[in-house]
């Protein structure tokens, strides 16, 4: 884990302290926004944090003002997508196979992977005045991370179809309905240290257990089959018109025009 922890990008912060995994999106500057080189170092600190012993739990959050603005929409290019394996999709199945509690403190703004991996998490705390969206459609893309199944299981077909089709922004307490959240505070962070402080009492292998038991090897192997089927039909949808018209509609400022 330390040899991980040495080779943290300066866009994330991280560090591990009686048990306890931080780990802090930090580009506050670009609300958090997300680059190929953070996902693959949290897929790599995901995955060793599950095989390391000192770790118990771990806790995500971002620097600033916001959770995370999601892809970095200033980087994306679809030429560089490796497939069901670009950087994205790689830290998603991570997080769908994490071992041990994941806790996520959310403030301003979770757009994109920035909501979908809170599908992933076990336990999460958003701030009053919390944003979120799940922009694929809008970006003439479809939804990444298993959406498209964890979502409608959650929150019902309905509110799912709304959050996806229309691909607009919804506050905290739509999220708490959708059971994307555990809770709506006044200071996500301290809610998810108090439920930290709990978990850290707790014994380790009973909450690895637990977790398992939660999500069994059949629902993480059906999770990660409906990332691996949603990642497909994503990168298909990077050649199109319509995601170029949407970046080029998102650098320009203006609202894009679909053909």
């Amino acid at each position: 884990m330390q040899n991980i922890l040495n080779n943290c990008p300066a866009t994330l912060q991280a560090h591990l302290n009686n048990g306890l995994l931080t780990v802090v999106f930090n580009r506050p500057e670009r609300k958090n926004a997300i680059e190929p080189p953070m996902y693959l170092w949290l897929e790599q600190a995901l995955d060793a944090a599950s095989a390391d012993d000192s770790v118990k739990v771990v806790k995500l959050m971002g620097a600033g003002a916001d959770f995370t603005a999601g892809n970095d929409m200033a980087s994306f290019d679809a030429k560089s997508m490796d497939g069901i394996d670009s950087p994205a999709f790689r830290l998603l199945r991570a997080a769908a196979r994490f071992s041990k509690p994941l806790v996520c403190a959310v403030q301003g703004v979770a757009v994109g992977i920035g909501t979908t991996l809170l599908l992933h998490a076990d336990l999460v705390y958003a701030q009053v005045g919390a944003r979120f969206q799940l922009p694929f459609v809008s970006l003439g893309l479809v939804p990444e991370g298993a959406a498209s199944l964890l979502l409608p299981a959650r929150a019902g077909y309905l509110q799912a179809a709304e959050l996806l089709l229309l691909a607009q922004m919804f506050d905290a307490q739509t999220a708490l309905d959708a059971k994307l959240v555990n809770a709506v505070v006044d200071d996500a962070e301290a809610a998810a240290d108090k439920a930290i402080a709990r978990l850290l009492e707790l014994p380790t292998k009973s909450l690895q257990m637990t977790k398992a038991l939660l999500k069994p090897a059949e629902l993480v192997q059906k999770t990660i089959d409906c990332i691996n089927a949603e990642a497909k039909d994503f990168v298909e949808r990077t050649g199109e018109a319509d995601l170029q018209e949407a970046v080029a509609a998102f650098m320009q400022k203006r609202k894009p025009v679909f053909k």
